[in-house]
């Protein structure tokens, strides 16, 4: 590799000359940005981690500075998340970094001379206002300033920071910043500052209520990813073919630090990958999506530990279910997991993206596949089949002896018997097959695809993704349905059945098994517990009561 070879960027800003990109000033109105700037507005500027915001921050910075109207300088007070609560810590740690800004961007070393005096002389409650009116102050210019990762500062930190902005908003823009755009995960109304020594939680909008509206920068769309992905052609000569541009954009969403993911592994980590006479291929972007998830990258595990948040909860838990909401899902609830990038932006209420729905479920029952002591090769026969049915009435069993205790393993109870059942087939598929996952609000059921390699059997000749017609490994394909019993048995049969078959005809699978989860704590075992085979009126169907 070369050094001035441009690679996908996984980590970091963009730097145009070492990454493929999309530009960042494009994924934003910069006309309405520039409005309101020269309206002197304080605003917030939000979109889920790895999406692009610093970015986009720096991209803003050189462009304000470049044309001369403003001076513009950037600061990342992530630096005092460490502190928490230790208010005079972190308000060092910021006027540190805010100094070294201004020395890089600027050239400017006026914060560098004072900071240390402001902070002794006004305290950590005021220096950082009395540091920013005394710069505004020193050039006729108007100052902008774009504060990154302001929703890492925590409690008290957090409130004296958005606390001395508004105090010095009136001064604006001869004794204070003209504008200042607050850059974070979430939106400022969103942060929920726990103060000890107030002992009161402090929403952001009370603590900073002058932010003039907010701006969401979004994912990729179709276009900008055909767009990145041609940057590797043009660099390399090594074409996406059709198939991989449409399953980059099926598995993505234009989610761009997945985009960046999976390119960069088909083109950079893969070993067929970086021979640059072969194009990339569907199969391969499909491959890098199964090597990202079992690796659990740290994007995904960031994202995945946000699972654990009550509020988070309460939104993905009817999901995994496929159940309607008991209750209706709070708004503030939802924003905050679009926020977070977990749920889509538009209707119906959905997970972003399939790498997210599959990888959800997984870490939500990681430890708990870790507990089955069970072997893929006890349900594998001699020809390298998957035995579906002695696979899951052995579940059943396990079920109706153990259920009451490891569901209550899970925060994620009211999806607890679907996601039980996930761990337990995922264990066994992980040593080769792979389980494809739709759920969803409202659909009243969790449909689990099993594709399972048949290394005995012939290959045989089909079309893939690409249009291409070869052989291929031959593929079991098992559907399993999960039903909570909710509307009277004979209907649940029915819609599941009925749910079950389409299923089976969308993905050409030909063995199904529908499994029916009954909750009522008054019904005995025996009566819950079934197994019937369904050959009427359509593909045979085996369903098991649990």
């Amino acid at each position: 590799m070369t050094g001035d070879m441009r690679y996908f960027n996984t980590a970091g800003p963009v730097k145009p000359a070492k990454h493929y990109h999309v530009p960042p000033l494009s994924r934003l109105d910069v006309d309405n940005l520039l409005e309101l700037l020269r309206q002197e507005k304080y605003f917030a500027l939000h979109a889920p981690r790895q999406t692009g915001k610093t970015s986009t921050l720096l991209a803003l910075r050189r462009e304000l500075n470049d044309c001369g109207e403003f001076r513009c300088a950037y600061v990342n007070v992530e630096v005092g998340q460490s502190s928490r609560e230790d208010v005079g810590a972190a308000m060092q740690a910021i006027l540190s970094a805010l100094a070294r800004g201004a020395r890089h961007s600027l050239d400017d070393r006026f914060v560098a001379g004072i900071w240390r005096d402001v902070l002794e002389e006004a305290g950590p409650h005021d220096a950082l206002g009395e540091t920013l009116a005394r710069w505004a102050e020193a050039d006729a210019r108007p100052l902008v300033l774009l504060i990154d990762e302001i929703d890492a500062l925590v409690g008290d930190s957090l409130v004296s920071v958005l606390r001395q902005l508004r105090a010095g908003y009136p001064e604006r823009p001869r004794r204070f910043p003209q504008s200042v755009i607050l850059c974070g995960v979430r939106d400022v109304r969103d942060y929920r500052m726990h103060s000890p020594s107030g002992r009161e939680i402090i929403a952001g909008g009370s603590a900073f209520n002058i932010r003039a509206e907010s701006l969401r920068l979004g994912d990729f769309s179709r276009r900008e990813v055909e767009s990145l992905l041609a940057q590797h052609r043009e660099d390399t000569g090594q074409p996406f073919t059709d198939g991989a541009h449409a399953a980059v954009w099926e598995l993505t969403r234009g989610q761009p630090w997945l985009v960046n993911a999976l390119a960069y592994e088909a083109c950079f980590r893969d070993e067929a990958g970086r021979d640059r006479e072969r194009p990339v291929r569907a199969i391969a972007i499909r491959g890098a999506r199964d090597r990202l998830i079992l690796r659990r990258e740290t994007h995904l595990e960031q994202l995945t530990d946000k699972l654990r948040e009550e509020r988070v909860r309460r939104v993905i838990e009817p999901l995994l279910s496929g159940s309607a909401a008991i209750a209706p899902i709070p708004v503030d609830d939802l924003d905050y997991a679009r926020d977070l990038g977990l749920v889509a932006r538009e209707n119906p209420i959905a997970i972003a993206n399939p790498i997210y729905r599959e990888m959800i479920p997984r870490d939500l029952t990681h430890t708990t596949q870790a507990g089955f002591e069970h072997d893929a090769a006890w349900y594998v026969d001699e020809g390298g089949a998957l035995r579906a049915n002695d696979l899951l009435a052995v579940f059943q069993d396990f079920f109706r002896q153990h259920s009451e205790h490891w569901v209550e393993r899970f925060q994620y109870k009211g999806a607890g018997p679907q996601l039980l059942l996930q761990a337990f087939l995922q264990r066994i598929v992980n040593s080769g097959g792979r389980i494809e996952r739709e759920y969803g609000l409202g659909r009243g059921r969790t449909d689990l695809l099993i594709v399972w390699p048949l290394a005995a059997t012939p290959r045989r000749t089909e079309v893939d993704a690409d249009g291409r017609i070869g052989t291929r490994p031959a593929t079991q394909k098992i559907v399993v349905e999960c039903k909570v019993l909710r509307s009277g048995p004979a209907r649940t049969l029915r819609d599941g059945l009925e749910q079950t078959r389409a299923y089976m005809d969308r993905c050409a699978a030909p063995e199904g098994h529908l499994v029916i989860f009954d909750r009522d704590e008054d019904k005995s075992w025996d009566r819950k517990i079934y197994i019937r085979e369904e050959t009427g009126g359509g593909a045979p169907v085996t369903v098991w009561g649990m």
